[in-house]
C-alpha cells in the first residue's frame, strides 16, 4: 500500500472520529435533558447556596447530570450561582438550562382584604423567601417607624393593595423599603391635600377607609357612606362603626379566622381602643387593609347630612341612610326584624 493511499485512509480515519466524537458532543449539549412532564416549573434557590446545594435542587428534574455539569463547568455556572426562582420548560437543553438558571424570575404578588399586618406577613411570606416573622421585624423596626411616621399599630396603613413584581429571593427589608417607596408613590400631592380638605392625614384617611371597606362591598356606595363617618368626625360623635366592634372581638380572641354576621349589645361594650362605640375619634390603625376604591371613597367622599346608616332589607348589600336618630330607628328595625327571620345567630 502506498504512503498516499495510508495517509489518505489515515486521515479519513481521524475525521470520522472527529465527527462522530462532535455529534456526541453535540448530542451531549443539544439534546433534551430533562425529566418532568409538565410544560414547565419553578425551582428556587435559596440566598447563600453554592453549586452543590443547587444540583441537589436540580438532580430530581435533569435526566443525564454529567451533560448538565460538563456544559455548566464550560460556561462557569458552579462559580457563579445565583439565588433565586428560575422556570425550567420541558425538553430544554443543557446551554438553555444553563441560560435559566441565570435569569432570575420575579413573583408576582397580590394583596388585598388582609385584616391585620400578622396575616398579611403570612401572606407576603408564603411568596418570597423571606418568612413572616421576619417581615414582621422589619415592619416594625423602630428606626425605620421613626423615620417613615408611623408605630405598630398604624404601620399597616403603609401597604397598597396591588399587585408588584418583585424577586423571591428579596430580604425582608427590601421587600418594606420597596413597600415604604410605593406607599409615597400612591399618597400624591393631590391625595395628601384631598385627605387634608377632610381634615385628615394619609394615615387617618386609610384608617378611616378601613372601615368603609368593611361596611360595604358596593363600591358606588362607598363615597356615601364615608361622608357619614366624616360628618360624625366633624361633630365629634362616636364613629360606632360595626367593624371595629368585629375587630375587637377577633383581636381578643386572637381569632381573624371567625365569622362575625351579628353584633350584640354587649359586644360594644368591649374594652378595646379599636372599639368605636367606646371611644371618638378614630381607631389606632386600620381595621383591615381598605383597596383603593375605599381610600378614594374618603378622599372624595358624598356631601349629604347623613349621620346614621344600616343595612337595607329592600337592596341587598346596600344601605338605607338617615339624617335623624328616629328616621334611623325605624330602618334599623326592619333590618333587625328581617335578621331574626334569617335564624342568625352570630
Amino acid at each position: 500500500m502506498s504512503l498516499k493511499k495510508i495517509i489518505t485512509i489515515t486521515a479519513v480515519a481521524v475525521i470520522s472520529v472527529l465527527m462522530i466524537y462532535g455529534f456526541i458532543l453535540i448530542s451531549r449539549i443539544f439534546s433534551s435533558n430533562t425529566k418532568f412532564e409538565k410544560n414547565e416549573l419553578y425551582v428556587y434557590v435559596p440566598t447563600g447556596a453554592n453549586y452543590t446545594d443547587v444540583k441537589k435542587i436540580l438532580e430530581p428534574y435533569i435526566k443525564n447530570f454529567d451533560n448538565f455539569e460538563m456544559v455548566a463547568n464550560k460556561r462557569s455556572y458552579p462559580e457563579n450561582v445565583k439565588s433565586g426562582r428560575f422556570l425550567l420548560k420541558k425538553d430544554m437543553n443543557n446551554i438553555d438550562l444553563v441560560r435559566a438558571m441565570r435569569s432570575n424570575i420575579p413573583v408576582k404578588l397580590s394583596f388585598n382584604n388582609q385584616e391585620r399586618l400578622e396575616n398579611f406577613a403570612g401572606r407576603v411570606g408564603s411568596e418570597i423567601e423571606a418568612d413572616s416573622l421576619s417581615i414582621l421585624k422589619a415592619v416594625k423596626d423602630s428606626t425605620f417607624l421613626k423615620e417613615n411616621g408611623f408605630n405598630e399599630e398604624n404601620v399597616f396603613a403603609m401597604f397598597v393593595p396591588n399587585t408588584y413584581e418583585i424577586y423571591w429571593n428579596t430580604s425582608a427589608e427590601k421587600f418594606r423599603d420597596k413597600m415604604i417607596k410605593e406607599y409615597h408613590n400612591f399618597w400624591t400631592a393631590d391625595r395628601i391635600a384631598k385627605a387634608k380638605a377632610q381634615g385628615l392625614t394619609p394615615v387617618q384617611a386609610t384608617i378611616l377607609a378601613s372601615i368603609v371597606h368593611k361596611e360595604s362591598v358596593k363600591k358606588d356606595e362607598r363615597p356615601r357612606i364615608a361622608g357619614v363617618y366624616l360628618n360624625r368626625l366633624r361633630l365629634e360623635m362616636p364613629l360606632q362603626a360595626d367593624p371595629t366592634v368585629i375587630y375587637s372581638l377577633k383581636l381578643r380572641d386572637n381569632n381573624f379566622d371567625q365569622v362575625i354576621k351579628k353584633v350584640f349589645y354587649n359586644d360594644l361594650l368591649i374594652k378595646s381602643p379599636y372599639n368605636t362605640y367606646v371611644h371618638t375619634g378614630l381607631p389606632p390603625g386600620p381595621v383591615a387593609m381598605p383597596d383603593i376604591t375605599a381610600v378614594e371613597a374618603v378622599l372624595n367622599p358624598e356631601k349629604h347630612d347623613y349621620i346614621y346608616f344600616c343595612a337595607s332589607i329592600d337592596r341587598f348589600g346596600y344601605h338605607e341612610f338617615a339624617s335623624t336618630y328616629a328616621e334611623h330607628t325605624i330602618n334599623a328595625k326592619k333590618y333587625s326584624d328581617w335578621i331574626a327571620k334569617q335564624g342568625v345567630t352570630r
